[in-house]
């Protein structure tokens, strides 16, 4: 495979929100520290994210040390948000999966609100390691999750961006493309392999870290929407349903669950262990 490494980390501390890349990042047993630690709800508790709000991806969150974050969006003042207390939590859904989180301050709440122009409210989830499982279809027992869509780590690889534009160029909306990775939101992004050879992996080492390949990444609206401006657009998923189908999912990505702590770091070695 060449020498594969680490391109780009990618940190998003509220989910669905913009988020920052790091030179380096800690793994948790649930993802990277920090990473979708914070969710918004609706009313009725239902986790919001780009496929309902697309405006979502013009907010920014920027992570403070002690897993605070600073919220700040077009037109809005920015907002310093710190950890809640966690002196009583509220049920929300994930995607159908009941999950208990601790409701950040009021402040929070109207800023979102206001942004959005919808009623929300901005969660935290205080303790990763008991609050959400991974899907145990997919799991091994003990694995948890932060608000990620449901893994604890998104890896793509630049290869197989290239090869996905390719084939954006040659449709019908290739004026849409090409696509920066952003629009898949990954957590690693990794040079120097083989398009999609990432489909082929089942355990990988990155520098001091071993991951396990848990699944491919089954894409949704989402990919479409530009993450600057919040417009939507057909692709890639007309690319992706003719090209890269399994089942009903069209895939681009692989879902990482860590096996082992530590620390990754943009350079990093990725070796592919099976």
């Amino acid at each position: 495979m060449g020498h594969a490494e680490v391109q780009s980390i990618h940190v998003h501390p509220v989910k669905a929100f913009r988020g920052f890349a790091p030179r380096e990042a800690v793994v948790e047993p649930w993802g990277l520290a920090g990473d979708r630690r914070w969710t918004l709800i609706d009313d009725g508790g239902k986790v919001v994210t780009q496929r309902e709000q697309p405006r979502l991806a013009s907010a920014a969150a920027e992570l403070l040390s002690g897993g605070g974050v600073r919220l700040s969006a077009p037109g809005r003042a920015p907002l310093t948000v710190s950890v809640p207390e966690p002196d009583g939590t509220v049920p929300i859904s994930v995607f159908g999966t009941k999950v208990e989180a601790v409701p950040a301050a009021a402040a929070a709440h109207a800023w979102c609100s206001a942004y959005l122009n919808a009623d929300v409210r901005l969660v935290h989830m205080d303790d990763p390691a008991v609050r959400r499982p991974v899907d145990p279809v997919y799991a091994l027992p003990g694995e948890t999750v932060s608000f990620a869509d449901g893994y604890p780590l998104l890896l793509a690889t630049a290869a197989s961006l290239d090869a996905l534009n390719s084939l954006i160029q040659e449709g019908t909306h290739a004026h849409e493309g090409p696509l920066p990775m952003n629009r898949f939101r990954p957590n690693l992004v990794v040079a120097g392999t083989e398009p999609w050879a990432e489909d082929h992996w089942s355990c990988i080492e990155v520098g001091e870290v071993v991951l396990r390949v848990a699944k491919a990444s089954g894409r949704c609206v989402v990919t479409t929407t530009d993450q600057d401006t919040g417009i939507r657009g057909r692709e890639p998923l007309l690319t992706l349903a003719r090209h890269r189908k399994v089942g009903s999912k069209l895939i681009f990505g692989q879902n990482l669950v860590p096996l082992t702590p530590g620390t990754i770091r943009v350079g990093d070695p990725v070796r592919v262990l099976e």
